[in-house]
């Protein structure tokens, strides 16, 4: 009998691993889906009607929704949604259910006050807007777990589901400075430092008299001016993140223990300007078994910035994960026709799964009751839906063949506290991360964001942009990736402050002067130097020149460096005399680089395209200005023209379009704004 059981359980296992690996090779186009806004069956049914009519296999449902299953304490309301759960599963339709435990119910924030946000100026605000609970309250937690609990045990075995999701835009909503917060934060302080003396030494409370005597006397480091408290305002960032990863956590865990089989997945934005947190933790834990977000360009099909920052948002959350990405939320709104379907085309060479239209129904109500889905108010499908089912048509004919893994051999390192602290710098880390990403992009390679301490930096090129702290670990594991071989490129910056948010006393770049070779002083502020340009510059500009071409750049500050060992690659050639400002140096088998202005694709891009070369790094595909592209496999590439040009490909030899259904004789043409898939014979 046991024997029996097991080969049931062997044969059970082994059907599941193979529909799991199957769906790995599937591409999803669907929408996100609001029946809590009508709950009638017939209105329901329509719906799925015309989904399946579209050709869309999922739907993301239950998000900012957890009244509609829990009305009042306790009491659970879900058997309209059971009904809409079979309905999916009876149409074929996958389902992403988001474990909505923002924002919480007004019920919940009337039994426990302490839920409620208070401002910096002490002001108690009422939850009006979404997002307004302090989600390190110990109340909120308790229930907001019930309530996770009770939805994945209830729904973790439907045959509908295929994944949970962690909460929705974890960054964003407003940082609580409540009392129960405040004596969370003390707590916090005490485990980190142990003794006042720690902390006080940690903080510079020696500066303007603010020396701490007692841990109870510690209030919230509120700014009142951009370069205020700087070491004090590190930590309470470093605070408020603990706590959203430990509740994300603690949610993820729900959903292992109830749904063992269900896929986890979340809308990370993480780095919204209001409560941007280390995401890289959750990243790197594995526990997130598919990264998503947002996937918001603008509107515009002709201009291509909105798309470039947003797949720059998927490259850093994905961060070193291999596992396919999901945007289970993506424009429709008044997007320019065609400007999705070149979105969607545009994700896949980034890894992404799941194309899910936010949203389905144009809003009736609410504050977002103007935004525009893919059926309008009274429910008659529009345009968007028109371009969702012709994206899902042409996907249904290659995926097979996606998603795409890239193969980065470039790393460009984020580093959570630094984007904290370089706040009171006039470049923010985020800001030159996108930099360094944006030649990669304009180049047709792949890249992977890398959180340095956590990664095992299995690249050929490392680039670290302006990584404000330096910690010991960080430090180290640069140092012993130069040693053996590697490049890194470090720009201005980087290496300024210690783990504390204190400046180096030491040498900078902080514990890496001797593997760089240099030693950085001061900087300049550029537009007073240009009062002696030789050049007449004005303003921010600067001439910079790297083997003897110059190129314009501006930046509003500069670094003065010394040499300690380094050669010259670069100087600045606008002022009164040159200016070391590109250096390089031998340390190990390796070399490290330094650049003393902010990461900026005109001033390193010479640098690169040569170190591409130097160190064999492959390179995207050869296609003209405006393509974007990717080999998928070695008979397989992905195009699409980005510009409002027909575009020609070169190719030799035969090829077939799996997209259109035609075969090409060597050179062939893609119009504007269109992709192509093709075959090689």
């Amino acid at each position: 009998m046991k024997s029996g059981k097991n080969k049931i359980l062997f044969i059970t296992t082994i059907l599941f691993l193979s529909g799991f690996l199957l769906n790995a090779q599937e591409l999803y186009v669907g929408a996100n889906y609001h029946p809590h806004d009508n709950k009638q069956p017939e209105k329901i049914k329509n719906d799925i009607q015309l989904m399946k009519a579209a050709g869309l296999n999922v739907v993301r449902m239950g998000h900012l929704a957890w009244d509609s299953y829990e009305p009042s304490d306790g009491k659970f309301d879900f058997k309209w949604f059971d009904n809409v759960m079979d309905m999916m599963n009876q149409a074929g339709i996958k389902v992403i259910l988001d474990i909505a435990i923002r924002p919480a119910p007004i019920w919940l924030h009337h039994k426990y006050p302490s839920i409620d946000i208070v401002d910096a100026n002490g002001d108690v605000l009422y939850p009006n807007h979404r997002y307004m609970e302090d989600i390190g309250d110990p109340m909120y937690q308790k229930y907001a777990l019930r309530f996770a609990d009770t939805l994945t045990k209830r729904y973790g075995k439907h045959p509908a589901l295929m994944a949970f999701g962690i909460d929705n835009e974890s960054g964003d909503g407003r940082i609580s400075y409540s009392e129960t917060a405040r004596e969370r934060f003390v707590n916090w302080l005490k485990k980190k430092y142990s003794t006042v003396d720690n902390l006080n030494k940690a903080w510079a409370t020696q500066r303007w008299s603010r020396r701490i005597n007692q841990f109870e006397e510690i209030g919230f480091p509120v700014a009142t001016h951009t370069t205020d408290v700087p070491e004090r305002m590190l930590d309470f960032r470093r605070f408020v993140s603990d706590e959203i990863n430990q509740l994300l956590f603690k949610v993820i865990e729900k959903v292992n223990t109830n749904a063992p089989n269900a896929l986890v997945n979340t809308n990370a934005w993480y780095y919204s300007p209001m409560k941007y947190f280390d995401y890289s933790q959750i990243a790197y834990s594995g526990k997130m078994t598919r990264e998503g977000c947002g996937f918001y360009p603008g509107l515009s099909l002709t201009t291509n910035w909105g798309v470039m920052n947003a797949l720059f948002g998927i490259s850093r959350i994905q961060f070193e994960s291999t596992n396919p990405f999901w945007c289970t939320e993506f424009t429709t709104m008044t997007a320019v026709p065609n400007s999705i379907r070149k979105s969607a085309y545009a994700t896949l060479m980034y890894g992404n799964q799941m194309v899910c239209g936010w949203t389905w129904q144009s809003m009736l109500n609410g504050e977002e009751q103007y935004l525009e889905g893919m059926i309008d108010w009274d429910g008659i499908p529009n345009r968007k839906y028109d371009e969702y089912k012709q994206i899902a048509t042409e996907f249904k004919k290659i995926e097979k063949y996606f998603p795409y893994k890239p193969q980065a051999k470039v790393g460009l390192a984020f580093s959570f506290p630094s984007q904290i602290a370089s706040s009171y710098f006039p470049e923010q880390h985020e800001n030159q991360l996108q930099a360094c990403w944006d030649m990669f992009y304009l180049r047709n390679m792949d890249t992977r964001v890398v959180e340095i301490s956590r990664s095992s930096l299995n690249y050929k090129l490392l680039f670290v942009p302006g990584v404000a702290v330096m910690d010991e670990a960080t430090a180290t594991k640069i140092r012993d990736y130069v040693k053996n071989g590697g490049t890194v490129i470090m720009t201005d910056n980087s290496a300024i402050v210690d783990t504390t948010g204190q400046v180096f006393a030491t040498t900078r770049p902080g514990r890496l002067s001797d593997v760089f070779g240099i030693r950085l002083g001061g900087y300049e502020e550029t537009e007073a130097m240009n009062e002696i340009s030789l050049k007449g510059y004005k303003g921010k500009k600067l001439e910079v020149t790297y083997k003897g071409k110059a190129t314009d750049t501006e930046s509003a500050r500069f670094d003065n460096i010394d040499l300690r060992g380094a050669e010259v690659i670069g100087t600045i050639t606008s002022l009164n005399k040159d200016y070391p400002i590109m250096t390089s140096n031998k340390y190990g088998k390796g070399r490290a680089i330094y650049v003393g202005l902010p990461a900026n694709g005109n001033v390193l891009g010479g640098l690169v395209d040569d170190l591409i070369d130097e160190l064999g790094i492959k390179k995207g595909p050869d296609v003209p200005s405006g393509i974007i592209a990717r080999q998928i496999d070695k008979n397989h590439m992905l195009y699409l023209n980005v510009s409002g040009e027909t575009k020609e490909i070169q190719m030799k030899g035969n090829s077939r379009s799996i997209l259109f259904d035609k075969d090409y004789n060597g050179n062939f043409t893609i119009a504007p704004y269109e992709p192509e898939f093709i075959e090689i014979k």
